[in-house]
């Protein structure tokens, strides 16, 4: 559980405590356009009294508002559908990937209300990676954030469909609901939502997980490379995202890149590590999962012990 903890809140801590010192004025002071936001003095930010709990727990909320508003039904031939796509993207969870949105704009500067239909976005595309993730052809999971996985309910076929729908329903979203930046932002976001999903993201990411079941001569470089894409991709959409649509320069852009690469790299290792110490209650999903499947996994090249190595430094 302290390594849930760490996972969770630690990781977060990474991006989001610098962010707000920057975002409400504790920052160093400026040395060109952004620098001082993206430079926030360590000492300083470990030491200040913003409280992550809360800011998470307020942008939580915030976004559970916002993704209940983005999906109705609009004729009854669409109920059964909606239902199923609203039932997955309604299920709880930390809603990480909208806060870390959210969070990049504002430590840019930007106002939250311009990129919240990109943290709606960014949750959609997640969920339909979860509902397809627990598909028998995939993972074969029956319970998902503590409950009985889409497909369980509404069957494969419905489960499929309802994921595509999400997908399209992401970009749509953001297309028709993004206010008062230019229109190349709103392309620029469109664009990295897109890789972040398609071979050299999710997708690809999700396929190399697959194919190397089982395989016993699978290296490091291989499984960084499949965790780089299946998990670090949308992470890295969704920093780069909320920071493009404050205006961030392509330096700001880069350093947000770097920074979401690391994110999602510790995020991957402690989620290896948790499917083999952590229990289906504390996991909310099924536990040993990994091991049943024979996947590539950190503990599984390097053991327990030097996998938590590999997620500290990662985190540092």
């Amino acid at each position: 559980s302290s390594l849930i903890r760490s996972s969770d809140m630690e990781v977060l801590r990474l991006l989001v405590l610098p962010a707000l010192c920057a975002a409400y004025g504790t920052a160093r002071a400026p040395s060109g356009r952004h620098a001082s936001r993206l430079a926030v003095d360590p000492a300083m930010a470990a030491t200040t009294a913003f409280d992550l709990k809360a800011y998470m727990e307020e942008k939580r909320v915030y976004t559970e508002e916002a993704l209940d508003a983005s999906l109705r039904s609009t004729c009854s031939q669409t109920d059964l559908i909606v239902e199923s796509m609203r039932y997955s993207l309604l299920a709880g969870g930390k809603r990480v990937r909208p806060m870390l949105c959210l969070a990049a704009t504002e430590m840019l500067g930007g106002d939250i209300s311009v990129a919240t239909p990109t943290a709606v976005s960014l949750e959609m595309i997640h969920t339909m990676s979860l509902i397809h993730d627990d598909l028998p052809a995939m993972d074969n999971d029956d319970f998902r954030r503590g409950k009985p996985t889409n497909h369980v309910l509404y069957g494969d076929d419905v489960a499929i469909l309802a994921g595509d729908a999400m997908l399209s329903t992401a970009f749509e979203y953001v297309a028709a609901n993004t206010k008062g930046v230019a229109a190349e932002r709103v392309v620029q976001v469109l664009r990295m939502l897109g890789e972040s999903v398609g071979p050299m993201g999710l997708a690809g990411g999700q396929v190399m997980d697959l194919k190397c079941e089982g395989q016993p001569d699978v290296g490091i470089d291989t499984l960084q490379w499949i965790h780089t894409y299946k998990t670090a991709a949308l992470l890295k959409a969704a920093v780069c995202c909320g920071a493009a649509l404050a205006g961030a320069s392509d330096e700001d852009l880069a350093r947000c890149e770097t920074y979401a690469n690391k994110i999602g790299l510790a995020f991957q290792v402690a989620d290896d590590i948790l499917d083999v110490t952590a229990s289906t209650e504390e996991l909310g999903k099924t536990a040993g999962k990994d091991l049943d499947a024979d996947k590539t996994t950190y503990p599984k090249l390097l053991g327990l012990d030097r996998s938590r190595e590999v997620w500290t430094v990662a985190y540092q």
